[in-house]
């Protein structure tokens, strides 16, 4: 049977799902942008604590919403009015990872049953937010069990002009040894990016990428062929799936041993300027995406 509770910690507040066997546990911040901090799935763990790094430098777990990744010096253009958002990318000067993480979020609804537990928070904008004056309703729908975990995004337009979007997800894994991981994904066209890591260009690659993480850093990006990406580790082998009609993915070794960014998106870095995978929000419209994470325990 799966269970609730209210986490408290370091003047934050959250919310905690488990089953009442311990394989599986989700620990989820209210104060940060509704963002998954711990996660536990089949009994092994594979999202920690980023300490000693701050949230604040590492963005772990976060959503980004209504911009994934980056907007080159927090400019853009849409409907022949120009915005300019803050820039809180200290060194290049860009607008990062969206106007929701830091937000506060309510739990609107939960769920426990015998094979699950499930929640769905909610934050509304009031259409004040520097660079992005619409209004909109953000709900996150986290459903647990044994050995996965889905998160579900909702976006709804209640303001009364149309807004440019993309989406993504921060998520940082941990693995017993990085260097000898690997992921897997399918795709034929990889981001260049220039020195502020806007993208600049894409180069071919084999449709089929696989390699060994070993101890090369990263922070690249690829335009997905399909909606899966996995990561097999010494201990687990995770399968990263998406509901949505266009992938992108960005891989980022933050500095902190053994643990890997592996963000998927609905549109790349600066898409508010180059438009690649950036969609458009009617009036009273929606949009929904979800990502599901499946664990298997191969250590057992």
């Amino acid at each position: 049977m799966y269970e609730q509770k209210i986490y408290k910690k370091d003047g934050l507040e959250g919310i905690q799902l488990f089953d009442s066997e311990g394989f599986s546990k989700a620990t989820i911040i209210l104060d940060q942008g509704g963002r998954l901090e711990l996660l536990t799935l089949d009994g092994v763990n594979v999202i920690e604590s980023m300490k000693p790094l701050t949230y604040e430098n590492t963005y772990a777990s976060s959503i980004l919403f209504p911009f994934a990744n980056r907007v080159k010096n927090g400019s853009y253009e849409f409907s022949d009015e120009k915005y300019q958002l803050d820039c809180n990318e200290k060194g290049k000067e860009n607008a990062l990872h969206g106007l929701v993480y830091n937000k506060r979020f309510e739990v609107e609804s939960y769920e426990l049953a015998l094979d699950f537990g499930l929640v769905t928070l909610y934050y509304e904008s009031d259409g004040s937010s520097k660079g992005f004056p619409f209004k909109y309703i953000l709900l996150l729908t986290y459903k647990i069990t044994k050995s996965a975990i889905t998160l579900m995004v909702n976006i709804k337009n209640t303001d009364s002009n149309s807004f440019p979007y993309t989406l993504g997800w921060h998520p940082c894994f941990i693995s017993s040894d990085i260097y000898n991981s690997s992921l897997y994904f399918k795709s034929n066209k990889k981001l260049q990016f220039d020195s502020k890591q806007i993208p600049s260009s894409t180069i071919d690659c084999a449709e089929d990428v696989s390699f060994q993480i070993k101890d090369n850093p990263l922070d690249d990006g690829y335009v997905l062929a399909e909606n899966k990406i996995e990561f097999i580790t010494p201990k687990y082998e995770m399968l990263l799936q998406s509901t949505s009609q266009e992938n992108f993915l960005q891989l980022y070794t933050p500095p902190k041993l053994n643990t890997i960014a592996i963000e998927p998106m609905t549109g790349i870095a600066d898409s508010f300027n180059n438009k690649v995978g950036l969609q458009i929000l009617n009036p009273n419209k929606a949009y929904q995406v979800s990502w599901n994470i499946n664990i298997k325990n191969t250590n057992k």
